[in-house]
């Protein structure tokens, strides 16, 4: 399994693994990414700003996408809550999904700890590790506890006019001389 950084000829598998990720939550009948997010604005700008990744299967199938970004991330401007690394120099992970016909065999689990794994190598400036994801998505919640983030909080109304999604945060380096 490996990541890949997206280009822009894969802006539609991207919205394909997307739109699939909608579909699975719609079933659970949970309210994230129903409405206008992810859209293809975002998409287009992850791949042009060199966050968007493809993850692969050793024969080169996609079974799954990620954003990775440095900081700053607005997406926490308004958070209730506290961060346990009080850093400006962080990373965040957004829009993780795999597809529904590959669901079962720990691709999301290998995407999210690639995704950390890659924030360790390309972002050394990076503290720490914030991820989000709705209050009703437990099997999302369930896999970022499994990987060692804490939930730090809180945020309602970034994605959507009425959603609240859960804040974690999961320290990978040691402050050295980093203030904020």
């Amino acid at each position: 399994m490996k990541l890949i950084q997206a280009q822009l000829k894969d802006k539609n598998t991207i919205m394909t693994i997307l739109r699939d990720g909608s579909r699975q939550l719609a079933k659970q009948g949970i309210d994230q990414w129903q409405g206008d997010y992810p859209n293809e604005t975002q998409v287009l700008a992850d791949i042009q700003a060199g966050h968007s990744y493809l993850y692969q299967t050793d024969a080169g199938q996609t079974v799954g996408s990620i954003a990775v970004a440095p900081s700053p991330d607005s997406s926490y401007d308004t958070l209730e809550g506290s961060w346990l690394v009080n850093t400006d120099s962080f990373a965040v992970i957004h829009r993780v999904a795999v597809l529904s016909e590959c669901t079962g065999h720990g691709y999301a689990t290998t995407l999210l700890q690639s995704g950390i794994n890659l924030i360790q190598a390309k972002h050394p400036q990076a503290a720490s590790v914030r991820i989000d994801t709705h209050q009703h998505n437990q099997a999302m919640q369930h896999l970022i506890n499994k990987l060692g983030f804490n939930q730090v909080g809180q945020i309602a109304g970034v994605y959507t006019d009425a959603d609240v999604s859960f804040v974690y945060e999961k320290p990978i380096r040691q402050l050295v001389g980093i203030a904020r």
